[in-house]
């Protein structure tokens, strides 16, 4: 999986919202925002290959969670970035 190209994550005050760079990706009915964590996986796999295990790798190792609730919340996350086009497989 690699994240789609022609995004930007940016900080907006506390909340980080994923910019489409280009005009033709741009959509100003849909914008996407992500949480604190949402947006630490993000800036790790940028411009690189990843997948769910590597991901859930990464919240075990950053925050003091189990592995079953990091495999069902990078399984949430995965969801939606896929819903919103945002990650290729």
């Amino acid at each position: 999986m690699r994240i789609s190209k022609g995004y930007t994550l940016r900080t907006l005050g506390q909340e980080y919202i994923l910019v489409a760079e280009g005009i033709e990706t741009v959509n100003f009915n849909r914008m996407i925002s992500m949480n604190g964590t949402a947006a630490f996986l993000w800036k790790q796999v940028e411009d690189k290959d990843f997948d769910a295990k590597m991901l859930v790798q990464l919240l075990i190792d950053n925050y003091d969670i189990t592995r079953e609730v990091a495999e069902k919340d990078v399984d949430q996350l995965l969801q939606s970035w896929k819903e919103a086009k945002i990650v290729e497989e």
